[in-house]
């Protein structure tokens, strides 16, 4: 029996799951990471702290198997996007690394807007320019650290650092690449035309793989480390997203995707470099060769909850708090929860924005506050639904989902009510990792095509159907959520 290794370097955990040829998850371990928010807008982690993870992972997978290193035919990487990792020469991190929710860069933003121009921005790369992305944090980098960027060697994403220290090569997928706002949509390779307009030499960045194409093999340092064997074949990955899609089966036209996790992500994938001109959603390359995918990123969907239960119900389960909402009708009685904790990416390209409860009274109390939240949620996942089908994305009847947040049968309900489609749950529990292990698994010949792999690995789950109630009355409450949103924002600003 073969087996495949997925890895995913998400903002709150390395994860390893390890994957059969016959599609079974076999073992998975996941272990956490801290996050450091020195000021208002920043998002740091030490690159380190993913490395010492994922060995602590990735040593008890395959103990949990019970597995031989050399059972283990390939890796598959994945993780957190955009993220900013800066090496010297000698390989070692310069800094904390710069996340995908950091919000430091709006001015950079506005920099390279009024360089380029928005329409020819757009064009070469299918994105606006958004504090997230790579190239703005890079570029304050070089104005507010000078001495920090004269020191610059390498620049990796999160996931590439791991493949750094399983190989010691440099290297990054496609997808992921495209996240960077350095990549052409459509040339699938490196911007001359961006790197040459900001003074960024094209040796600072690593080669680019698509996703099922062997990048790197483990080394026998990284072997000692891990449990894995020398050799073992890394594919390129790719970004979580991509990744993510893949493991619930989103590898072609007409089928569109929901992450429910501490972003919220509606995903669909495509044939051809598309993009929407105003730069309002996301375009990048897929993971798969040949393949497109456009998206709409909302930067704190699960992560809202998280945020809530940690500041005001800590002693209680997530289970526990959440089933305190069933009790409430929709739309709270009144109370609305703009989820914008970080700023927020799509729709509406904001980092100034903030969250928000609106309307409480004597009347509200804890129930409505959590049923608020994952109300607040669902309506930014519509309106990323909503700008999707606005640039002309197909939606279909049916909604794939998958994350940390659709375990809860209570949001599920929600989400499905306010979307109006049924959705359909992904019965993997890790689902960017499997996609991972996925690409390894075609990259390396266990599955001739990805569609051999998702009819191996890929299993639907239950059905959420939308109420005819909840339908009707999230109508109007989504409407005066919108209309929240609108009076507020000037404030926040």
């Amino acid at each position: 029996m073969k087996y495949l290794l997925g890895l995913d370097i998400s903002t709150t955990a390395s994860k390893a799951l390890l994957v059969s040829e016959e599609g079974d998850v076999v073992a998975t371990a996941s272990t956490a990471h801290r996050i450091a928010r020195p000021r208002p807008l920043w998002s740091e982690q030490d690159p380190e702290d993913w490395w010492e993870a994922t060995q602590q992972s990735v040593s008890r997978a395959v103990s949990e198997a019970g597995l031989s290193p050399g059972s283990i035919k390939g890796i598959g990487l994945t993780g957190q996007m955009h993220g900013l990792v800066m090496l010297d020469d000698a390989g070692d991190v310069i800094r904390p690394a710069i996340l995908w929710d950091d919000q430091r860069a709006a001015e950079e933003c506005d920099v390279i807007r009024d360089r380029l121009g928005l329409e020819a921005l757009v064009a070469e790369t299918g994105n606006d320019a958004f504090p997230g992305f790579t190239l703005p944090k890079l570029l304050w980098v070089r104005e507010h650290e000078p001495e920090r960027y004269a020191r610059l060697a390498q620049v990796l994403l999160p996931k590439d650092y791991i493949r750094y220290r399983l190989s010691g090569r440099f290297a990054t997928d496609k997808a992921g690449a495209g996240g960077t706002l350095m990549l052409g949509l459509s040339s699938r390779e490196w911007s001359t035309d961006i790197l040459g307009a900001f003074d960024v030499s094209d040796a600072l960045l690593p080669p680019t793989f698509e996703g099922t194409e062997v990048a790197a093999t483990v080394s026998s340092q990284a072997a000692a480390a891990t449990g894995l064997a020398v050799g073992t074949p890394i594919v390129g990955g790719g970004g979580d997203q991509s990744a993510q899609a893949v493991g619930v089966g989103a590898v072609d036209e007409g089928v569109v995707a929901v992450t429910l996790g501490t972003s919220g992500v509606v995903f669909a994938a495509n044939r051809t470099p598309a993009c929407d001109r105003l730069g309002r959603a996301h375009a990048f390359p897929h993971a798969l060769p040949s393949m497109w995918h456009m998206m709409g990123v909302m930067l704190s969907a699960a992560g809202s909850l998280a945020w809530y239960h940690d500041t005001f119900a800590s002693d209680t389960a997530y289970e526990d708090l959440v089933a305190e909402a069933r009790i409430v009708a929709p739309g709270a009685d009144g109370l609305r929860f703009l989820p914008y904790l970080s700023g927020e990416r799509t729709p509406h390209a904001d980092p100034n924005l903030r969250g928000a409860f609106v309307g409480l009274t004597r009347a509200h109390g804890r129930a409505h506050a959590t049923r608020a939240v994952l109300e607040g949620v669902a309506f930014g996942l519509r309106d990323n639904l909503d700008l999707l089908a606005d640039v002309g994305v197909p939606v279909p009847e049916e909604v794939r989902i998958s994350g940390g947040g659709a375990r809860s049968d209570v949001w599920l309900q929600i989400i499905a009510d306010v979307l109006g489609r049924p959705l359909v749950t992904v019965e993997a529990s890790e689902g960017a990792a499997m996609g991972a292990a996925m690409l390894a698994g075609v990259g390396i010949g266990v599955w001739d095509r990805i569609e051999d792999a998702v009819d191996r690995c890929v299993r639907l789950g239950d059905r959420t159907h939308p109420s005819r109630e909840g339908t009707q009355a999230y109508g109007n409450v989504l409407q005066h959520f919108r209309k929240v949103h609108t009076a507020l924002s000037p404030t926040f600003r």
